[in-house]
């Protein structure tokens, strides 16, 4: 694991999106083709403002898969990570190979083997991702399936989960945010060769904690991230505040 704090949420984003840009760049001129994961959530704002902003990365040549969505919520809803992917990125670039977004309002289980199936014709080779508040790795919430070899899963949303989303002001009550979700599941995640993780924020800091720095376990999802050899994390001050043992970058 790689740990990078810089001294604000644009700066986080600015280099978190443009050491994605390269990775794309790199697979397209090794293999013709990158296959990418993107998360969602408002700790990618700036990192996806970044990547969609760059140039010279031939979009035609990438496919993407979607890391989480809500299950029951329709697209058009405005906390929709389907209609999230395609306001902040799928609009904003030339249409991708392909890009293939979770169907929440489908059969869970049948959507999970349609993904899984997709994915696992397609290397990784970079997967963006953050770390949620209460440590949760895409919609992994503690305590996480680290064992499941499954690409995709249906998995219950807890309340700290829960209260983030409503924090964050995607819901406008307890009572609208969806008690389950789709998501990808951890095994999948690390299966990836690179991984940006963007987190940047003050209420993220006891989770950058103990996920950076605690031991790896699955009450802290995203503590997994230290076994990945090519994990990047991306930290600001605010997030990075109860770090003992990393340094800012600028």
């Amino acid at each position: 694991m790689n740990i990078h704090i810089y001294p604000d949420p644009h700066e986080l984003g600015k280099m978190a999106g443009s050491a994605a840009a390269g990775l794309i760049r790199d697979a397209i001129h090794t293999n013709g083709t990158a296959y990418i994961i993107l998360a969602t959530g408002a700790s990618q704002f700036e990192t996806l403002a970044q990547l969609v902003s760059e140039k010279d990365i031939d979009w035609g040549k990438v496919l993407m898969f979607h890391l989480d969505e809500y299950i029951g919520l329709p697209i058009g809803a405005p906390a929709s990570f389907r209609r999230y992917l395609q306001e902040r990125f799928l609009s904003k670039v030339p249409p991708l190979k392909a890009a293939y977004l979770i169907d929440g309002e489908s059969d869970a289980a049948a959507e999970c083997d349609r993904l899984g199936g997709l994915i696992s014709q397609h290397p990784i080779d970079v997967a963006l991702v953050g770390i949620g508040e209460n440590g949760h790795l895409a919609f992994n919430d503690p305590p996480a399936n680290f064992d499941t070899e499954q690409p995709y899963i249906v998995v219950a949303l807890d309340e700290a989960c829960r209260k983030q989303q409503l924090g964050e002001g995607w819901f406008a009550s307890m009572e609208e945010v969806p008690a389950k979700a789709i998501s990808m599941s951890i095994k999948q995640i690390l299966r990836s060769k690179h991984i940006i993780c963007s987190v940047p924020d003050s209420r993220k800091a006891m989770a950058v904690e103990r996920c950076l720095e605690g031991t790896v376990n699955n009450l802290w999802p995203a503590s997994i991230l230290q076994t990945h050899a090519a994990c990047y994390c991306y930290l600001d001050k605010s997030s990075a505040a109860l770090l003992t043992h990393a340094k800012q970058t600028s």
